[in-house]
């Protein structure tokens, strides 16, 4: 079963896109874990490491899927 893990700093684009994604991807193929940024910071570093910018975010198994825009990682930072 593939990971995938969805990246998002709460804001309005953030859960507009958790909704939307996370609903519609296939449980039997795809492992999902929702990471709110803004809420857990101490797992920026990581979403950096994986190749995320900006959120809201996707990765599946090492590919980074940006999702609209609604904030950079510099922002969330701060």
């Amino acid at each position: 079963m593939a990971q995938a893990v969805f990246y998002h700093a709460g804001c309005p684009v953030c859960v507009d896109a958790e909704r939307l994604i996370i609903e519609y991807l296939d449980k039997t193929k795809v492992d999902p874990e929702v990471v709110h940024l803004g809420q857990d910071q101490g797992r920026i570093s990581e979403a950096e490491a994986a190749g995320v910018k900006s959120v809201p975010a996707l990765v599946i198994e090492g590919q980074v899927y940006h999702i609209n825009f609604g904030a950079s990682l510099e922002d969330v930072k701060n």
